[in-house]
């Protein structure tokens, strides 16, 4: 009987959730592990059972944030930049929208626990990759230079992760400001595909 309450799922969920609320209210350090277990409604063993470390929270925590990698062909609009990593970045908002305390505290988190940081880049390093496809897809093969392709990843992709960082305290101008990004990013590719056109047709 003992077994089936430590391997009970929904106790494990239950602290993982009480984590994610007092890790974002108080901080990772100022948590103590009972308080924990008192918010989640189970003994102080049971958060050891399932999370030796209080560290390992945090890492169980990571793992919860949404996927992020996206399908290119459902955003990719051929021939318009802006419309595809518009499409692109109201997708990754939408699944944000499900976990925004969380991304927020593990942000906040990365800069004491490697762990963590890790985890971020790596989703981080994925997203450029994200652009970087659709922008390829959406211009079409040999339309961009390279450089421009990962210049223009890299700086969307800081955007979006800055954004999702701070998403508790910036929803109501994010909008505006992500799309003003969005424009100024997918004009100068565009502007630099009309350039290597007239250029092609020249000579």
């Amino acid at each position: 009987m003992a077994r089936k309450k430590a391997d009970d799922p929904s106790a494990r969920e239950r602290i993982l959730l009480a984590a994610e609320r007092l890790f974002a209210e108080l901080g990772f350090e100022a948590t103590p592990t009972s308080r924990i277990a008192e918010v989640a409604g189970v003994p102080k063993g049971l958060v050891h059972y399932y999370f030796r470390r209080k560290r390992d929270l945090l890492t169980a925590l990571v793992a919860r944030l949404p996927d992020e990698r996206i399908d290119t062909d459902r955003v990719v609009v051929p021939g318009d930049i802006a419309e595809s990593l518009r499409r692109l970045v109201a997708e990754l908002d939408r699944r944000l929208s499900a976990s925004r305390m969380l991304s927020h505290l593990l942000w906040r988190e990365a800069d004491t626990h490697r762990a963590v940081r890790d985890a971020l880049q790596t989703r981080y390093e994925e997203l450029v990759r994200q652009v970087r496809s659709v922008i390829l897809a959406a211009a079409g093969a040999g339309a961009l230079a390279a450089a421009d392709v990962e210049s223009a990843a890299a700086l969307l992709a800081l955007a979006v992760s800055y954004r999702h960082s701070m998403a508790r305290h910036t929803e109501d101008s994010a909008p505006d400001e992500m799309e003003r990004e969005l424009t100024f990013i997918a004009g100068a590719l565009t502007a630099r595909t009309s350039s290597s056109v007239a250029a092609a047709k020249s000579d």
